[in-house]
Order: C-alpha cells, then sequence, then structure tokens
C-alpha cells in the first residue's frame, strides 16, 4: 500500500490494543477503503483472531435487518449455547418464527452474548464494508454493539463512504478518515502499477483520478488503450460517474445473457467483494457469469463460492446502462423469484410496472402495513406512495395517499405529508379527510395550536357524518382518534364536551378503540370506571395493533394508572419506532415509559428518559412534545427536591402553553409548582397551586391533574389549617368512586380520608387500609407520604414508640427515591420520636437565606407581623417559613431559635451532595402546622 503509512499505524494500534473496540473508516469511494480491511484481515491472523465480513447493500436498505443476517450468518450455530429467550429474538428477526421484532436494545444484547460465545473460541474481528448501504435496524444494532465492546474478544471495523449519508453518521463511535492520496503518493502508486505510460497519459490518469486509488488503478488500461480522456467525457463529471463509466466500457462488451445475469443481480442487491453474500438464498444468485469474472467485474467469494461484483461500483454501473424496458423486465422475474417474501416482492413488482396495475398496488399495500408493524414506517410511506401511483381508480389513489401522508404524520415527517396530501388536491376541490388529519397534526405537534386545530377537524367530521357512511371507516377513525388527541391537549371542559357530541351524534361508526380513547383522556373521575379492563382487552391481540394504537392505549392505561403491565410492550418497540419507524409515536412511547419509571420510584431511570425524549422532540420541530418532556423533567426535579431546577421548568412551560390554551400543560404547570412547594414545606404555596387545577370538595371536568393531584391538595390544606377543605375534597374522592377507577387512586384515596379523620379508630382503620393496598409497592413515593403523616399522628396519639416504625419505612422509601425535602422531614420526625438520626439519612439542607433571615429575626423577639413588615411579607408566609426552619434545626419553639442558629453556623459535614448538621440533635421536635408557629 501506498500513501497510508498514518492510517496503517493508527490500524496496527487498533489490532494490538487490549480489549474490544469498534472503528469507523471513512472516505469517499475507492479511496482504499476495502483495501485497508483487506489489510487488517492479515494483521488479524498472527493473532489467531477468526475474520468476519460483510457488506451493505443498497438494494437491501429498506429491508430490516438484512446487513445483520449477512454478518452474523456463520455464528447462529453459536446460537445453541444462549438462553431461550436470545434465541427467540434471532428466530423472530431472521423471520423463523411469528412475533414482533425486538427493540434495538434487546437485540443488541443478544448480539452482544452470541459474540462474547463465539469469541471465548477464538478472538473476533468483525469487518463490515460499505457500511452506508446496511439497513437502518441492522445499522443501529451494529453502533450499539460497538458502544459496548471494551472488555470483550471482539473488535469491528467498519468502513463507510463519505459522501453517502448512512446510521453510522450518529453511532458515536470512534472515527480514522480515509483521505484521497497526495499528489506525490497518487503519482507513486501510478508509477508502481503503470509504469510504462506516456506522459500525457500519465497527466491525464493523475489529474482525473484526484488522488482516488481505484481510478489510479482502474483507468489507465483505458486511456492508454485507444481511449483518450476526452471521449470518455470526462470533463467536469464527479468522480463516481467518471468510475462508472470506465466499468461501463467493460459491461458493455458482455455478452446480453451475461449483463441480463448482471443486472438481476445488482437490481436484487448481490454484494461486492468478500463477504458480499453470507445469507445464502436472501438474493439472487448470478450464474454463467463467467465472461464478467474474466473482464475483472465479478469475483467469486472464497467462503460460499457465489459470484459477487468486484466493487459496488460495478453494480451500479450495470444498472444505470440497463435501459428502462431492461430494468422493468429484470424486476419482474426477481418478484417471481422472491414471491414468497411479501415486502422483497411488492418492491420488484412496482420497479416492473409502469401503467396502473391494482395487483401491484395491493401487493405494495400490503408489504407497508408488514413493514409498519416491523418498525419501518419510513418504508411503508415510500411503497404506499408507489402504491397510488399505480392505483387504478382515484379512489384508491386517494386512499393511499391519504394513508402514506398519515404514516409520514407519525414518522415525523410532516412536510413530506403535506406534500402527499397536496398532490391529490384538485384545483378548486375541498379539503379531503386526509388533508385535514394532517393539517391538525402539522398546527398540534408544531406550536400547539388546539383551538383551531380542533375547529377544523370538528368541521370535516360533521362533513362526513351529513354524508353519510361513505367514507372507509379508517378514515372516520383518523379524524375522530385527532380530534380526541387534540382535545386532551385542550384540557378544556368545552371543547370536550363538543368532541362527545360529536362522536355521540355518529353512533355505531365510532370505533371501540376511540371509545376507549374518550373516556380515558377526556375525564376519568366521571369516566374511568371499566376503562382498565377494556383496555386489557384491546391489547389481548396485539399482533393486529399499529404502533400508533399501541401509544393510544398505552396513555389510556396511563390515565387508569394501569401502564406497568404495558411498559415492557412499550420498551420493547420504542427503538424500533424511534429509529426506522414512526418517531412520532415512539416520542409519545418514551413519554409513557418515563411516567411508569416516575411512578415506580426509578427515578434515575425516568430522567434519563426524560433528557432522550427532549433530544428527539426537539431535534424534529415538534414543539407540544418538546414542552410536554420538560412539563414531566419538572416533575420529577420538584420531587427530588430540585425546587429552582423545577420553578425554571414551571415558568417556561407556562408561558409556551397558556397563551396556547394547552390545559394538560398548564394542568401540569401547576402540578409542578404544587410539588416543589410541597417538597419545600410551603404549604400555603402548594395549596394556591393546587387549588388553581381544581377547587376542594370537587374535581374540575376534564381535567386530568385534578384526580392525580387529590393528596397534594389534602395535604396542603390540612397543613395551612384548612381542615373543611381537606375533609371536603377526600370525601368527594370517596364519594366520586375514585378508588375504583384506578390503584393509585385508590391508594391516595384512602391516605386522604386518613389525614382528613377526626376520629382516631376511622383513621386507622384508613391508614391501614392503605398502607396494606396491593398497589402500595407500585406507588412508592405516595405510599411514603401517606406513612409519614400516619407516624406523625401515631407520634401525637400513641407516642414515639408506636410512631417509629412507620417513620422509619418512610423516611427510608425517600432516601430511596431522592426527594431530599421529604427525606429531611421524616428525618426531623424520626428525631422527634426519640430515633437517633442515621447516618444515611443525615442529609439535612442548609438554611435559605430568607429562611435564615426570618429565623434570625424571630430569635431577635420580634413577632410574625414585625417580621412580616421588614420583610414584605404577610405573617401567614413568615408563619409557614419558621415552619420549615423548626425541623431543619431540630426546634420545637423560638426559644430554641438562638442557640440552634448558633449550631447551624458551626462547620457542616457534606454527605451525599448535601449539607447536614454534623451532629444529631437531641431536641424532639413536633410535627405543627405553620398557624401553630405563631409568635410564642
Amino acid at each position: 500500500m501506498v500513501g497510508r503509512d498514518g492510517v496503517q499505524r493508527e490500524l496496527s494500534a487498533f489490532m494490538a490494543a487490549a480489549g474490544g473496540q469498534a472503528l469507523i473508516l471513512r472516505g469517499e469511494t475507492g479511496v482504499g477503503k476495502s483495501a485497508l480491511l483487506d489489510h487488517v484481515a492479515g494483521l488479524a491472523a498472527p493473532e489467531h483472531h477468526r475474520v468476519i465480513r460483510a457488506s451493505g447493500v443498497e438494494a437491501e436498505t429498506e429491508l430490516p435487518f438484512a446487513g445483520l443476517h449477512q454478518l452474523l450468518y456463520s455464528l447462529l450455530p453459536h446460537s445453541a449455547g444462549l438462553d431461550e429467550g436470545h434465541r427467540a429474538v434471532f428466530d423472530v428477526v431472521f423471520g423463523l418464527r411469528e412475533g414482533r421484532a425486538p427493540s434495538v436494545m434487546s437485540l443488541g444484547i443478544a448480539v452482544l452474548d452470541l459474540l462474547s460465545l463465539a469469541a471465548s473460541e477464538k478472538p473476533l474481528l468483525l469487518l463490515l464494508d460499505d457500511g452506508q448501504w446496511m439497513d437502518a435496524s441492522s445499522a443501529e444494532v451494529c453502533g450499539f454493539v460497538g458502544r459496548r465492546l471494551t472488555g470483550s474478544s471482539v473488535k469491528m471495523l467498519i468502513a463507510v463512504r463519505s459522501d453517502v449519508g448512512s446510521r453510522f453518521d450518529t453511532a458515536a463511535l470512534p472515527e480514522l478518515p480515509v483521505a484521497a492520496l497526495s499528489e506525490e503518493a497518487a503519482g507513486q502508486l501510478l508509477d508502481l502499477r503503470h509504469p510504462r505510460l506516456d506522459p500525457r497519459t500519465r497527466s491525464s490518469v493523475l489529474e482525473h483520478a484526484m488522488g482516488n486509488p481505484l481510478a489510479l488503478l482502474e483507468l489507465p488500461a483505458y486511456l492508454d488503450g485507444g481511449h483518450p480522456g476526452r471521449d470518455l467525457g470526462f470533463g467536469n463529471i464527479p468522480l463516481s460517474r467518471r468510475l462508472q463509466h470506465v466499468y461501463g466500457i467493460r459491461i458493455e462488451r458482455l455478452a446480453a445473457p451475461v449483463r441480463e445475469e448482471l443486472l438481476r443481480g445488482a437490481l436484487d442487491g448481490v454484494g461486492a467483494g468478500p463477504g458480499g453474500n453470507r445469507a445464502p438464498g436472501a438474493r439472487y444468485r448470478m450464474r454463467e457469469a463467467d465472461e464478467a469474472v474474466t473482464a475483472g467485474l465479478l469475483d467469486i467469494d472464497p467462503a460460499t463460492g457465489d459470484l459477487v461484483f468486484r466493487h459496488p461500483l460495478v453494480r451500479a454501473t450495470v444498472v444505470q446502462l440497463a435501459t428502462p424496458n431492461q430494468r422493468r423486465a429484470a424486476h419482474a422475474e426477481l418478484a417471481q423469484v422472491h414471491r414468497d417474501d411479501v415486502e422483497r416482492r411488492a418492491r420488484h413488482l412496482a420497479a416492473s410496472a409502469v401503467d396502473p396495475d391494482e395487483e401491484v398496488a395491493a401487493a405494495l399495500e400490503a408489504a407497508a402495513d408488514s413493514a409498519t408493524r416491523r418498525g419501518g414506517a419510513v418504508a411503508a410511506v415510500a411503497w404506499l406512495t408507489r402504491a397510488a401511483e399505480l392505483s387504478e381508480t382515484p379512489a384508491d389513489r386517494s386512499r393511499r395517499l391519504g394513508d402514506a401522508a398519515f404514516i409520514a404524520g407519525h414518522a415525523a415527517l410532516l412536510d413530506q405529508a403535506q406534500k402527499l396530501v397536496r398532490s391529490d388536491l384538485l384545483p378548486g376541490a375541498s379539503e379531503s379527510p386526509a388533508t385535514v388529519v394532517t393539517s391538525a397534526y402539522v398546527a398540534l405537534y408544531e406550536d400547539g395550536d388546539v383551538r383551531s386545530a380542533h375547529r377544523h377537524v370538528a368541521a370535516a367530521i360533521e362533513t362526513l357524518r351529513e354524508d353519510g357512511p361513505h367514507e372507509p371507516a379508517a378514515i372516520l377513525a383518523r379524524l375522530v382518534n385527532v380530534l380526541l388527541a387534540i382535545s386532551q391537549y385542550a384540557g378544556d371542559a368545552a371543547l370536550w364536551e363538543r368532541t362527545e357530541q360529536l362522536m355521540d351524534s355518529l353512533g355505531a361508526r365510532v370505533d371501540t378503540r376511540s371509545a376507549i380513547y374518550r373516556d380515558a383522556w377526556s375525564d376519568v373521575v366521571r369516566h374511568g370506571a371499566g376503562v382498565h379492563e377494556r383496555v386489557e382487552h384491546a391489547f389481548s391481540d396485539g399482533s393486529e395493533l399499529e404502533p400508533w394504537d399501541v401509544s393510544r392505549l398505552a396513555v389510556a392505561a396511563y390515565h387508569v394508572d394501569t401502564l406497568r403491565q404495558y411498559r415492557p410492550y412499550l420498551q420493547r418497540a420504542v427503538d424500533r419506532e424511534v429509529e426506522t419507524g414512526a418517531v412520532t409515536t415512539g416520542m409519545t412511547m418514551l413519554h409513557l415509559i418515563m411516567l411508569d419509571q416516575l411512578a415506580a420510584g426509578e427515578w434515575d431511570d425516568a430522567e434519563r428518559t426524560g433528557q432522550r425524549a427532549l433530544e428527539l422532540t426537539t431535534s424534529h420541530g415538534h414543539a407540544l412534545f418538546a414542552h410536554q418532556t420538560r412539563a414531566y423533567l419538572g416533575l420529577l426535579a420538584a420531587l427530588r427536591g430540585q425546587v429552582e431546577r423545577a420553578r425554571e421548568a414551571q415558568a417556561v412551560l407556562d408561558a409556551w402553553a397558556r397563551p396556547r390554551g394547552v390545559g394538560f400543560l398548564t394542568q401540569i404547570a401547576d402540578a409542578i409548582g404544587t410539588a416543589a412547594a410541597l417538597s419545600e414545606g410551603d404549604y400555603e404555596a402548594a395549596y394556591l397551586y393546587a387549588i388553581g387545577i381544581t377547587p376542594p370538595g370537587s374535581f374540575e371536568r376534564c381535567a386530568h391533574q385534578a384526580s392525580r393531584t387529590l393528596l397534594d391538595l389534602v395535604e396542603a390544606a390540612v397543613h395551612t389549617g384548612r381542615l373543611e377543605q381537606a375533609r371536603r375534597h377526600a370525601r368527594a374522592a370517596s364519594d366520586a368512586g375514585l378508588p375504583g377507577v384506578s390503584p393509585r387512586l385508590a391508594l391516595i384515596t384512602y391516605g386522604a380520608l386518613a389525614m382528613t379523620a377526626a376520629d382516631d379508630k376511622e383513621a386507622e382503620d384508613m391508614y391501614a387500609r392503605a398502607e396494606a393496598h396491593p398497589a402500595g409497592a407500585g406507588f412508592p413515593f405516595e405510599l411514603a407520604r401517606i406513612r409519614l403523616a400516619h407516624g406523625v399522628r401515631l407520634r401525637h396519639t400513641q407516642g414515639p414508640k408506636a410512631a417509629r416504625p412507620v417513620l422509619v419505612r418512610a423516611a427510608e422509601s425517600f432516601e430511596r427515591l431522592g426527594a431530599t425535602g421529604w427525606a429531611e422531614r421524616a428525618q426531623a420526625e424520626l428525631r422527634a420520636s426519640g430515633a437517633p438520626a442515621r447516618g444515611s439519612l443525615s442529609y439535612l439542607t442548609a438554611l435559605t437565606w430568607q429562611e435564615r433571615r426570618i429565623a434570625e429575626l424571630a430569635a431577635s423577639g420580634l413577632t410574625n407581623k414585625e417580621i412580616g413588615e421588614r420583610m414584605r411579607l404577610s405573617p401567614r408566609t413568615v408563619s409557614s417559613h419558621l415552619y420549615r426552619v423548626f425541623p431543619k434545626l431540630g426546634i420545637t419553639s423560638r426559644a430554641a431559635l438562638r442557640d440552634a442558629l448558633g449550631k447551624a453556623a458551626s462547620p457542616l459535614r457534606r454527605v451525599g451532595g448535601h449539607s447536614s448538621l454534623g451532629e444529631p440533635d437531641q431536641h424532639v421536635v413536633h410535627h405543627r402546622s405553620p398557624a401553630a408557629v405563631d409568635d410564642q
């Protein structure tokens, strides 16, 4: 090799490095990447590596997992040593059994286990050429695996073209650029391989090759053989075109039957170079093409004996030189070869057709449906668009364009969706239902425009209703479902009333799943009974569900707090949808996974999921979903006691959502304010935020946070002395039958009834009912809050000894969750019960500036009113601040403030990143409401 000393040193270091790793070689076509792969294969021989080679195939870029099959084919016998679950993953992916395609993570882990098993016998070197042509699903898995090879005996080297985009561009793997040769090195290579060139030809080769090794090696034979450069039409043609022309000369000299054979192989994606055809039977096998081998256009794969193209440019040139009729005839033959493969057959049929053909269009439609269910929504859009072109009737054409636009919208291809529906709109004609659906999704996702979108879709449904049942049921269902989504985000009772009236007027034409969405998304307090069972029934035949059906049903499950049982389903699907499928649906799936992680107390995982969702939604310009993600991250921050971060998220959310009337998000903004205030013990602020969502004693219609914040409102009311409002709200929850709607609502309803019970026996009964509820373990934060309140009551009614076990369990839960504000409160209550502070719980935060100033003024003898006048605060707010200060300092009265402030000023030790008092305080802490922290 000439001119590659630096690259070769890097590759030698790559092979010599201990442990596994992955590396991408990136360079233009013909720059020598394949030769460098051969070089590395040679380096591997002395190290006794087993070399596995594969190559991306342009014709298979739309076939999910085709590249992975090729890469792993020779290793599949090792799968016998894997567990049944991982064997099943490979069987599903490679079509050996029915089932849903696994997520990138599930498949990636199975691949890692397979590689580990194979490498236990001999270290592995995986060489992947033309990675830019690898199908998206396979490329994502290879990227996942490549990022996790550290510590293994597997090395992976991937060659990709720099002038063709690919999934490896964002794989976050280290890269080694392979540039064109310098002028000096190019001259050396040319003189070494073609030493007898005349000066003119040599100069012409160097000029047109521009340092490309393949061109340097190939061009001289044709420029020096009676074909001057000017006759080849080089001019300013890009390098790839020039090289295709060079190969074209050889191809044109082949006999017609051989060219036809090469064309069939090229159109079906026969590989190029060693390892090009490692999946027997997956592609067309070229035969009787010895003439092409002799001409240097084909090679024989030594591993399989199959004919493969010498270089991808040969394959591309074969197709380019064929006439349209020749290409169509070859595609028709290939459709027969693949008659048992729905997707591959349809692809070839579509390419073979010229005139409208309903049989071909129907085959493409079936292939699109298959691709959608396998996470290939992007391919489905292309196939449905082609099916529309081949449709024999305007109605079928419109329907298929509408289907393509609908899937494009869910695939986050909103611009393409709009183009598709506009292409079906005749001058002067009214908007089609597909146009309305697409426009509504654009307005909703990109700008949160719920009001005009609702009017637009409602009017379209009215038109369909008046016209009678002429439109397909799917069209009406799409309109109804987008109207339901708009209504959910609006969170407005008047809009929901309009939506429900429209659905009622449609009668039996409303799809059963749409009815579930209406009842779950609108108002679970009034319509939630029985939703859980209906969702479960709808999920019972998951194979018939499209990705958007899955996410919508899961949203319904979230509203009735039964999302946990569907989370594995979502986690298997989300990677697939985000990468190559319904990306918008994948965003919703990420939201749902995060919400369930948050509910289950898996807050670190929820943070990671939320950050992933935020990156995805912002990168696609989905402002609505981006703000929804920020809302959930803000709520998580509030629960964790990260108050400043929570309030920042609340402010951003409120500023965007409130002017647009996106009530779904403004309610979450108020819920963030409530949670943040509760976390820092500001019960007055918490109460004001909570009643902004729903008034005490009732549940605002169509406000999804009204029932979710039940415990927040009740607890804030109790701590601010509003016992009557608290009791009224708890009774309203019981009277509304909330315990029968969802397991979480049952838990917090019993907790609210216990907190507000005037009779000690009634309170104990309700606390026992809450703490024994089978759903309690699934909602650890809510359960810990109920236990904390129970412990406080026990300390006052039965004494410290009875309270201690309950308080310990609450404190441990808060600590485990990372709910710092709540953990501090539980710690203070434990000290008040006489229990020594445990080291693992001792991370009381320092006083804020305002708390310290109020405490200092109170210690100097000023009354709450006097402090308020100095600090421009109300006496009630001063009382609330003192209520938070007392447990932080481990005291119970104003008289102890001076001494406690002196101790707090002493050096603090750091525990878990938080300041805490150096020694546990021995003062007894009583749980008192702010109203009790008066001037005494």
